[in-house]
């Protein structure tokens, strides 16, 4: 069969594969000039290894992606355990604390002992609960003041989700905070070469399968041809779309019945923002992965790339991600790198290195990146299978009741492969 992608992501690529695996004539369509979605890399000057342009790892607990790799023969996916730390207003002053530990959490000042064994159980249940129903029937906010009390609450969560999810915050399902401890692990898996490392890897591999990869490649129109479907005029047995929900609803307007796209405009997402620093010091000495618990700094996420990927990869250039995700409507999405670091600027010196000198700094913008796991989500999110016979989707607002990442990318890839 003769079958489109569109999208050349992680999960697009996988799908490519599997399917060409089995002998299908397999086109993958992408906009951008290189292959990657949200996992895309680029190259600093003298730079040996690629950075993400958005911060990237993985678990110990991705199977899906580990097994992948395995079945691929790649073999540069490597685990570590860096330092990681919130960062809370304690005594009027800004403090870090590592929670990787139960011991770290008792010695959290901000609580009470009671609060802290109740918070702790409370994670362990989480940690060895299978998914609920429950949870999607609760917003984490309430299911977290009912369980660990409003004073962990107030003191340990509260500031992370307005952070996180803005004006959202508080509709958020407990599906989200299950998800998040549930799956997280001490160890992080990262990849020799950076993640656009694996993609280039896959993307010689589909190459050698003869799929037609065509990148720089806008769809423009999809029409539907008995049960086939004609693509920019050339014509498929099936199609699956990777793109994200949003836009795969204004392609296939004249494809899909408006009472079926109606339920999608019910799905709500914030836009991804990172701004990489490069620096001739570390920001934070040890530390991988910083959150933001305290509404004194304007941003989300703190990541020192080099304190988890070795400088020595990036002619010793120091690495920092700075994070945010916004509404469309928010100012940050029209300021360019410069207004941007001048925002970010003064609150790093009260976090890190205050000496350092920045030297570099590099802005992307990612629309979509963070969708809002409310009660309603699971009922409104696109499934495999749609109306119209042969057209497929696989996007990353599948990966409920999961975050987005890249080990549920390869997994809806050969999901939707083996439904084909």
């Amino acid at each position: 069969m003769k079958i489109a992608i569109l999208g050349g992501g992680i999960t697009g690529l996988t799908a490519a594969y599997c399917l060409a695996e089995d002998g299908h004539q397999i086109t993958i369509l992408e906009k951008e000039l290189v292959l990657g979605g949200l996992a895309v890399g680029f190259k600093g000057k003298n730079w040996n290894w690629y950075l993400e342009r958005a911060y990237h790892h993985l678990f110990a607990t991705d199977s899906d992606i580990l097994n992948f790799a395995k079945e691929i023969d790649f073999d540069k996916i490597y685990f570590k355990s860096p330092t990681t730390s919130s960062l809370f207003t304690v005594d009027k002053k800004l403090s870090s604390y590592s929670f990787d530990t139960p011991i770290d959490l008792l010695k959290f000042p901000l609580l009470k002992l009671i609060d802290k064994l109740r918070a702790g159980f409370v994670i362990v249940f989480l940690k060895l609960s299978p998914y609920l129903p429950y949870y999607k029937r609760i917003t984490s906010e309430d299911f977290l003041k009912k369980t660990m009390g409003i004073n962990v609450w107030n003191r340990l969560w509260q500031q992370l989700f307005r952070g996180k999810f803005g004006r959202y915050a508080g509709i958020v399902s407990a599906v989200f905070i299950w998800a998040r401890i549930n799956k997280r692990t001490k160890s992080l898996g990262y990849i020799q070469g950076g993640f656009q490392t694996f993609i280039d890897y896959l993307e010689n591999k589909l190459k050698n399968l003869e799929v037609n990869v065509l990148t720089n490649y806008q769809v423009e129109s999809i029409e539907k041809r008995g049960d086939k479907f004609l693509v920019n005029g050339q014509i498929y047995d099936k199609v699956i779309s990777t793109l994200p929900t949003s836009i795969m609803a204004k392609l296939t307007s004249n494809i899909f019945t408006q009472e079926y796209l109606y339920q999608f405009t019910k799905l709500k997402y914030l836009h991804a923002i990172t701004l990489i620093l490069k620096t001739d010091k570390p920001i934070l000495d040890k530390t991988y992965w910083l959150n933001i618990c305290t509404d004194k700094i304007p941003f989300m996420i703190l990541a020192q790339h080099t304190n988890f990927a070795d400088k020595k990869h990036y002619n010793n250039h120091h690495l920092a991600y700075v994070g945010w995700y916004v509404d469309g409507d928010n100012k940050l999405l029209k300021m360019d790198k410069e207004e941007i670091l001048n925002l970010v600027k003064p609150h790093l010196e009260k976090i890190g290195n205050c000496k350092l000198k920045i030297e570099n700094c590099f802005l992307f913008k990612a629309p979509f990146a963070q969708p809002i796991f409310d009660k309603d989500f699971e009922e409104n999110k696109p499934d495999f299978i749609t109306p119209v016979k042969n057209f497929f989707i696989a996007n990353l607002d599948m990966t409920y009741p999961y975050d987005r990442g890249t080990n549920y990318a390869v997994k809806l890839g050969k999901e939707v492969a083996e439904m084909i």
